[in-house]
């Protein structure tokens, strides 16, 4: 990917601002020559040497730790230097001016981790797991992201691969025998065996698509008519008043956005206009971005009424596939009704009060289930390339089963399974473009 994968690469490792210790990193083939500068002799290797760090005109910049990690035992596959001093940005500033004049060059946004990718330290899921850990915005989502960065997601997505490589060679061995009375694309065994991988595929999908909320957050879009509600509901499940909430039809004209974190578990909620008919321009805009936030939602959380819940039901027919569907029935206190929560038509039904918070425990449990939280300690963090990528492979998956049922065309078959082999091999690395590599890579902060 890089056109500079020699050069020796520098950056400040630690976050910006006042600190007690900063940290520098180096990598790469001038690492023993600028660890033998900075420290006056050979360093040991793995060992923690107290240091002085002086500037080309031999004045003091700091003092602190050296660290030589020889490769190719390092984070990197490299040599790698690492440089402890106290938490200055000027004092930082200066030791990577020095660093870079022993032969060091400043690291672009995520190339240590770029250069462990192409060292063979960590598979592209990995690497991308420890951004996520980074970034991480709940203890779940951490958890899940150091589960990826483990290697737990690879690991199913190279199982599945090898299904499907296995899967791929049997059909290319029933082509290459033309001249058989025996149909071998006809083989049950090839029926079952595309069976299980169907099933196994859309096993780790659903785990990916639940690993993409534990990352990224689940994003609840609450909607439904005016009055309904949504803004009181917002405001419980927030415990502030952050929207405005009055008896005035069409008070919410905009989406109100309200991040919060459920024992752990990152959610977005989005307060959108009331859905309806208007002849008001400003509402009419709201009401065609609350369409949009459906588009975009993991959840649409359809706040309703006992009586109107009925023809409410048809916000929900231009919602996409993939998004989980609620159906709050709001102001039991008003109908008189108790909180309960049932299944129906694929959809979660829970009788609520956002006034008096009756039956909100109940709905605050199921946005956690949505979210990934109870998915076990084989949960891991996934990213919506991932997710893009397996439905792709289904896809091809569905396309195979397709030709073998109708035409039994063999080379068809295998060339869409050849296809499913290559977006599968995109997920971990070992298919990938540079135009891919580098819009990952790119995302990260510089110094990782």
């Amino acid at each position: 990917m890089s056109d500079h994968s020699s050069d020796t690469i520098a950056a400040i490792a630690s976050a910006p601002g006042a600190a007690g210790v900063g940290v520098l990193r180096v990598s790469g083939a001038a690492v023993p020559a600028i660890a033998q500068a900075l420290l006056g002799r050979a360093p040991q290797p793995r060992y923690a040497h107290f240091a002085a760090f002086w500037n080309a005109q031999g004045e003091l910049i700091d003092r602190g730790l050296l660290l030589h990690f020889p490769a190719p035992a390092s984070y990197t596959g490299e040599h790698v230097l690492e440089l402890q001093g106290h938490g200055s940005a000027v004092l930082l500033d200066l030791l990577l001016r020095r660093v870079c004049e022993l032969g060091a060059r400043l690291a672009r946004p995520g190339e240590f981790t770029e250069r462990a990718f192409l060292n063979g330290k960590l598979d592209l899921a990995q690497a991308e797991a420890v951004a996520d850990l980074i970034a991480a915005r709940s203890q779940a989502g951490a958890r899940a992201a150091l589960q990826s960065m483990e290697g737990v997601f690879s690991r199913k997505v190279e199982a599945l691969l090898h299904e499907l490589i296995a899967l791929r060679v049997h059909i290319e061995a029933a082509i290459d025998f033309p001249e058989e009375e025996i149909d071998f694309l006809a083989d049950p065994a090839i029926t079952a065996q595309l069976e299980r991988l169907h099933a196994e595929l859309a096993e780790l999908l659903r785990e990916a698509q639940r690993g993409v909320r534990l990352n990224d957050g689940l994003k609840v879009a609450i909607v439904g008519r005016p009055n309904a509600g949504k803004s009181s509901l917002l405001n419980a499940l927030s415990g502030s008043d952050r929207a405005i909430v009055t008896p005035i039809a069409g008070t919410t004209r905009d989406v109100l956005r309200e991040s919060l974190s459920l024992d752990g578990i990152a959610l977005e909620l989005a307060d959108t206009a009331g859905l309806r008919e208007t002849d008001d321009e400003v509402e009419r805009e709201g009401v065609r971005r609350a369409h949009g936030e459906l588009q975009r939602a993991d959840v649409a959380l359809l706040v309703t009424t006992h009586a109107g819940y009925a023809a409410d039901l048809a916000f929900f027919d231009n919602v996409p596939a993939g998004v989980e569907r609620v159906v709050l029935i709001n102001k039991i206190d008003i109908d008189q009704l108790r909180p309960r929560h049932d299944q129906c038509d694929g959809m979660h039904w829970l009788w609520v009060s956002a006034k008096t918070g009756e039956g909100l425990d109940s709905l605050r449990e199921h946005l956690k289930l949505l979210a990934g939280a109870g998915s076990g300690e084989g949960a891991f963090s996934a990213r919506r390339r991932h997710v893009l990528a397996l439905q792709h492979v289904a896809t091809h998956l569905d396309q195979t089963a397709h030709i073998l049922d109708s035409s039994r065309a063999g080379e068809l078959a295998a060339e869409e399974l050849r296809q499913a082999q290559h977006v599968l091999g995109e997920i971990t690395g070992s298919y990938s473009s540079d135009d891919l590599l580098g819009a990952i890579f790119s995302s990260f902060c510089i110094g990782k």
